[in-house]
């Protein structure tokens, strides 16, 4: 079942594939690097430190899927997007995939590329676009901010896993023999029920931090209505 984590060991998929994502994943995070900028300020460069410091401890603690025979983990890209943004949450998520790789042997070095592109990039970008249309629909209390990043967190994993099928299309290394609707199923089923576990954490943690402090829910703060003013900060008070 290695063949299904999310990390992707080395000689899964060959080497022009893997370079390429290589080149995407590169691409991409000098993007989110000068997109970021923008964003980070007093608030958002320690929450991000935080919210990289916290998906890394959480992916360190697996849950067993045990209709599908696996385990999984937070992957954070809902998450991070939440509380950072699209940008600085990609960000996160890949610094973090970095160690795991070089330091725990999560996922094959040659194959970093891959992973980040489907864990940082398409997680993120698949969850934050989510998030910015449920929040435009979702009343901005407690239950839909939960509701969001949960909704958001579960159909981000699953399409970040259809990442690597997409890319397993490309150049896998074994002959599935013409099979790959069997493998866009099984991992499209087990990261379903690995996408409820991943909601449950996202909700939990970002309706607590909004709870106690709701300046710094980056969707909170970045995803105004576009039918209410924002009101400019006089005497410290927004």
């Amino acid at each position: 079942m290695e063949t299904l984590a999310m990390h992707i060991s080395n000689g899964i998929i060959d080497g022009p594939v893997a370079a390429l994502f290589a080149a995407v994943a590169v691409a991409a995070m000098t993007l989110g690097v000068l997109r970021g900028r923008r964003d980070l300020d007093d608030r958002l460069a320690p929450m991000a430190g935080l919210v990289a410091a916290f998906i890394f401890a959480v992916q360190m603690l697996n849950f067993p899927i045990f209709t599908a025979g696996v385990s999984g983990h937070l992957l954070g890209g809902a998450l991070a997007a939440m509380l950072v943004g699209p940008w600085v949450g990609a960000l996160c998520v890949a610094v973090v995939l970095v160690v795991q790789a070089l330091v725990f042997g999560d996922g094959g070095v040659a194959m970093l590329g891959l992973n980040i592109t489907n864990m940082a990039v398409i997680g993120t970008a698949a969850a934050y676009l989510l998030i910015a249309l449920l929040l435009r629909v979702l009343p901005r209390t407690p239950t839909g901010l939960g509701v969001t990043a949960f909704v958001s967190a579960l159909v981000s994993v699953v399409v970040a896993s259809m990442g690597f099928v997409f890319q397993y299309w490309l150049g896998g290394t074994t002959d599935l023999g013409g099979n790959l609707g069997g493998l866009a199923g099984t991992m499209a089923g087990a990261h379903l029920l690995i996408g409820i576990g991943e909601g449950l954490i996202t909700a939990t943690t970002v309706v607590t931090v909004a709870k106690v402090r709701p300046d710094l829910v980056y969707a909170l703060r970045g995803l105004r209505p576009a039918s209410v003013p924002t009101v400019p900060a006089v005497g410290g008070v927004r």
